[in-house]
């Protein structure tokens, strides 16, 4: 365990073996950093937070803050943050609030890269790369691999599904199915995330599924999603194909958003980007 001379840490506070603090950083008394921590220099971890194994905090960010709530009183709001993750310059995140469930949760092996924020109660899984500027709202979910492009920003409550990619400069205000691609500043699927797939060997025959499914739901079905998703669902065409049952899942949820609809366009809607 390292720390350096300028550096405050408060007593209470539970440091692993390997532990680094970096210059003018802060230690909370709640505060328990896992094996091989690094905060680098100005970075401030505070509130009952706990942060995973090997992950590094870069100068000036704020882990663990008071969520950004009016009159929060939460004495028991937590933050758990994950293994292996990396938060660059700037990155904010709240601690859960007295109005949600008193936690926000981070997986492992995330990067969120300068000035992304991440609000109070929200729920983010693994290996998610936030772009620059990246701001998640309170109450938000976050799927696994989820990658969102810089300055883009989801309001609260809203859900964004395993593998999605959100274009840069993007608002999310409806939940964006698992796989999918959403694009501008009111957001609309541009398809699938045809190259995330891929990159995750996803097998064609499945991506070929993925793609009839989406069609019949979001472009040729003549209902609501909804009800297209049931339709495709009682057809059992595609019964078995365990991301095809997610997107459908995901759309039947009871959730407080509405699915983001496709962009119509005189072909499927698919981008290969």
């Amino acid at each position: 365990m390292a720390v350096h001379p300028t550096a405050v840490v408060e007593d209470g506070a539970r440091l692993g073996a390997g532990v680094e603090i970096g210059p003018f950083c802060i230690v909370g008394r709640d505060v328990a950093l896992a094996d091989g921590v690094r905060l680098l220099s100005h970075a401030v971890v505070t509130g009952k937070t706990s942060v995973g194994a090997n992950t590094i905090v870069h100068p000036h960010a704020v882990i663990g803050g008071e969520a950004q709530i009016y009159n929060n009183n939460a004495p028991d709001a937590r933050l758990e943050i994950g293994r292996g993750n990396v938060f660059r310059e700037g990155v904010t995140i709240s601690l859960g609030s007295a109005k949600g469930h008193n936690l926000t949760k981070i997986g492992d092996n995330n990067f969120l890269m300068a000035g992304s924020h991440i609000g109070h109660d929200c729920l983010v899984g693994n290996n998610v790369i936030l772009a620059n500027g990246v701001v998640i709202g309170g109450h938000f979910e976050i799927g696994d691999g989820v990658i969102m492009g810089g300055l883009a920003a989801a309001q609260q409550f809203g859900r964004v599904g395993r593998y999605a990619f959100i274009s840069g400069l993007s608002g999310i205000s409806t939940d964006v199915i698992p796989y999918g691609m959403a694009i501008g500043l009111h957001v609309r699927l541009g398809g699938l995330n045809l190259i995330g797939l891929r990159r995750r060997k996803i097998p064609r025959p499945t991506i070929h599924a993925l793609r009839a499914a989406y069609r019949a739901i979001f472009l040729e079905g003549k209902g609501s999603i909804q009800d297209n998703a049931r339709e495709v669902e009682a057809s059992g065409k595609w019964k078995g194909i365990v991301e095809v049952e997610e997107v459908i899942a995901f759309i039947l949820a009871d959730a407080t958003r509405p699915i983001t609809p496709a962009r119509q366009r005189g072909d499927d809607g698919e981008t290969e980007s």
